[in-house]
């Protein structure tokens, strides 16, 4: 498996700006030719949500039928990987960390911080599969497993930046990425870090971005 730092990772997703400035001078002055641009005042919030957010139906663990980014990400604190319940891989090691970043995290897990799990096999992780796998594994209250039409889920796992570049990589859903996206919707703060990763860094990484740089650590050392 091709290894994917976070700044690879939020290079291909164009979450770092400076990189694509600087391929749209290149690019620009390479054109001889003079073109006219038009340009929409978008704020960032809507325009991070359109590329990155898709508002998808969605069906939760509990049957619940639900909207992507109305009801699970808008004026939220979230943290969101993908899995699937037959995953020979590295899903069953990544949700084993994830509970244990989620008792790192205590009650603000379904309180103020919200783990989303996207099934990349929805075809065949139904709710009820969704929901024995979630028991199986001891997830907590705040946690949420997600399933719905395969076309929506590819959208918004491309979106969302759950892709390798190399298409027949990507194509094998048992080499799947396994980093963890983590974000501030209404501050605007996203970033990413490894699934298998010690759970107290995790912990520590998801926190910094819901609450900022000035807040005491959640572990000494």
């Amino acid at each position: 498996m091709t290894a994917m730092t976070r700044r690879t990772w939020l290079a291909a997703l164009g979450l770092l700006p400076a990189a694509g400035l600087l391929s749209w001078a290149e690019a620009s002055g390479k054109s001889q030719k003079k073109e006219t641009h038009t340009w929409e005042d978008i704020p960032p919030r809507e325009l991070i949500r359109r590329r990155h957010l898709p508002d998808v139906a969605l069906v939760t663990h509990q049957g619940r039928s639900v909207r992507f980014y109305d009801d699970l990400v808008k004026d939220k604190k979230v943290v969101i990987n993908c899995v699937y319940t037959r995953c020979q891989g590295i899903c069953v090691p990544v949700t084993a960390n994830l509970v244990r970043v989620q008792k790192l995290l205590g009650d603000r897990v379904g309180r103020d911080i919200f783990f989303y799990s996207i099934s990349l096999k929805p075809e065949e992780d139904t709710p009820e599969v969704l929901e024995r796998y979630a028991a199986l594994h001891g997830v907590g209250p705040g946690w949420l497993f997600l399933t719905g039409k395969p076309e929506d889920i590819e959208n918004l796992r491309t979106k969302l930046g759950f892709r390798y570049a190399d298409p027949a990589e990507d194509a094998d859903k048992s080499n799947h990425v396994g980093m963890i996206r983590m974000g501030n919707e209404p501050y605007l703060r996203w970033s990413a870090c490894p699934g298998q990763a010690a759970a107290a860094w995790i912990a520590q990484d998801i926190l910094l971005e819901m609450d900022g740089p000035t807040r005491p650590p959640l572990v000494s050392g």
